[in-house]
């Protein structure tokens, strides 16, 4: 059974202290019965030591910057080809309108949403880029970052893929937060019929040396584990360990997602078995024991649509973004809950749902080195003294 954990005291980097050895946790990712259940039960007792029943979300507009990528992922159908019609690089000022859609619907953050360095593989690209006056498409991102926080107010969180120490520097100036999901550090996800297979960006080494960048640079940063693309139970444990280590040596982690894949029909994947709710529970409860009481560990509601609410019961104090204005375009298909029926669901599981920002509370309470000045001022006008959201500044729909 689950071993009973202590709860040290809550700081920004005491998320990896309170958690299982890699052998425990490589028997309970493969927990069923009771064992599961003692399994949930221990991973939220440990979530409400740290946070209570408060479960936390962002109200975001996304931002599709473009949709052309390097990678060629077996799952994705986010990235076009550049035959496709539907193959598209957004400008300014379709960049401010969606933003301004969002500002008006309430919205406190904008999430940038694109393929990885298109212009590395893609003539298309380079030629979008040229048209705009860019020559890379970090570059063109830092631009519009600018532009969007300057003219709406709403505070980027980008999440371009790997990036180099310069890149991400770059960016800083104006991203409150920043993200890319690790996915699985297993290497054998890039070999042919795999996941992974020809897509540059998802080299293990490249995007723990990406994570390693916004420990060094202080950014808030966002990232996770994709479940059901072809990894061991055994994989996703280890990723999460390298996850929590992450954390541990910079304290830059902020947030911890645990996504399901989910099949489409244009995807190589298209036959591919989803992971099943229990599945999903077991992975959930498994990774707040290794990353402990203070990480905020989030699974996307729209992803499992009639049973999100269970995710509760595993441990995750988090819902992640959720848009009332834009679509999830990594998962087009699955609309985003309702507030109202989100805060209904919380609240059924006995916790209530509070708003926050794209920059975690810890991190505009505990840690304001991680934030530059002009957008930690800004925040603080949104937040309250736990550096939640303030309840008159958010919309209940």
């Amino acid at each position: 059974m689950v071993k009973p954990l202590s709860y040290p005291t809550n700081s920004v980097k005491s998320a990896s202290t309170a958690r299982i050895s890699r052998t425990e946790a490589y028997r309970l990712i493969r927990a069923v019965g009771q064992e599961l259940l003692a399994l949930m039960q221990q991973a939220s007792a440990l979530r409400d030591a740290y946070h209570g029943r408060t479960v936390t979300y962002s109200r975001k507009v996304f931002i599709p910057l473009t949709n052309l990528c390097r990678d060629k992922c077996a799952y994705c159908t986010f990235a076009q080809a550049p035959n496709s019609p539907r193959a598209k690089t957004l400008t300014p000022e379709e960049v401010l309108q969606i933003a301004r859609q969002g500002a008006a619907a309430g919205c406190k953050e904008a999430l940038f949403s694109l393929g990885e360095k298109p212009e590395d593989l893609h003539p298309l690209a380079r030629r979008h880029l040229a048209a705009l006056g860019y020559s890379s498409t970090h570059e063109y991102l830092q631009a519009m970052c600018r532009l969007v926080f300057t003219e709406t107010g709403l505070i980027p969180h980008a999440n371009p893929g790997v990036m180099s120490r310069a890149e991400m520097a770059a960016l800083r100036p104006w991203n409150g937060s920043m993200g890319m999901m690790l996915e699985n550090v297993s290497p054998r996800l890039m070999e042919p019929s795999q996941a992974h297979f020809g897509c540059v960006g998802k080299a293990p080494r490249a995007r723990l040396e990406t994570l390693a960048h916004a420990g060094e640079l202080k950014v808030p940063f966002t990232t996770g584990i994709l479940i059901g693309i072809g990894e061991t139970p055994e994989e996703r444990v280890d990723s999460l360990f390298a996850i929590a280590d992450m954390r541990t040596r910079y304290g830059q982690i902020q947030e911890v997602i645990i996504q399901n894949f989910r099949r489409k029909s244009d995807i190589r994947f298209r036959d591919k078995d989803e992971p099943s709710v229990l599945d999903m529970l077991r992975t959930i409860a498994v990774a707040r024991l290794i990353l402990g009481g203070a990480m905020n560990l989030q699974a996307p509601p729209n992803l499992t649509p009639d049973a999100y609410g269970l995710y509760l019961l595993a441990g995750i104090n988090d819902w992640g973004g959720v848009s009332p204005v834009t679509a999830d375009h990594i998962n087009p298909e699955a609309a985003w809950p309702k507030i109202a029926e989100l805060r209904a669901v919380t609240a059924e599981a006995g916790f209530e749902l509070r708003e926050r920002l794209t920059i975690y509370p810890e991190y505009l309470t505990q840690r304001p080195d991680f934030v530059e000045p002009h957008l930690y001022a800004h925040a603080r006008q949104w937040v309250d003294e736990q550096g939640l959201v303030k309840r008159e500044w958010t919309f209940q729909n």
